[in-house]
């Protein structure tokens, strides 16, 4: 668990970050920041950081800021009663991220899978977003994503957005919101 003085050095980088790419955020938006830390005491290799600028029945837009190499981890997005599942489009603004998803596996990946918790990525089937460039997931489509050497930051761009019931490989994974 992060503690305060943890949480004001993030959001300092976060801020940091969104300035450098020009990327204007509200003050009250920046108080609004999930520090996603999945409950695996892994920060600074498993989580990744998040600003929600809608999430309505019909749309969601969010930023995901990633410090360098940090990793979100393996997930998918399920159906729901009445939905195929969240469809998601993420555009990187600034930084590079390597985008793992099912297929056939890229023979020299350029990320990492955490050590600590290596088994549970299992696609590596290898897409390098730079910025301006973007990829659409299909719902219920198994992927992860991992930040490159400078960090990164992705605009998702989709469906309603419904966090808490993503199922991750991991077992030990916790989707619950640390917010401050």
């Amino acid at each position: 668990m992060l503690d305060t003085f943890q949480k004001d050095i993030i959001h300092q980088r976060v801020k940091g970050m969104l300035d450098q790419a020009r990327i204007v955020v509200t003050d009250e938006e920046m108080t609004q920041l999930e520090i996603a830390e999945y409950g695996m005491d892994l920060w600074t290799s498993i989580g990744l950081q998040i600003i929600v600028y809608v999430n309505t029945e019909n749309c969601c837009a969010k930023e995901m800021i990633l410090f360098p190499h940090q990793t979100c981890p393996e997930h998918r997005h399920p159906p729901m009663p009445g939905n195929p599942g969240k469809e998601e489009t993420f555009r990187c603004r600034s930084g590079e991220v390597y985008l793992y998803v099912e297929g056939e596996k890229t023979p020299h990946p350029k990320a990492t899978a955490p050590k600590a918790r290596a088994p549970y990525f299992t696609v590596w089937h290898e897409i390098v977003l730079k910025p301006g460039e973007q990829y659409t997931l299909r719902p219920n489509m198994l992927h992860w994503f991992q930040a490159g050497p400078e960090g990164a930051i992705i605009s998702e761009f989709s469906t309603q957005s419904h966090d808490e019931t993503d199922i991750f490989t991991d077992p030990d994974i916790i989707r619950v919101p640390d917010k401050e």
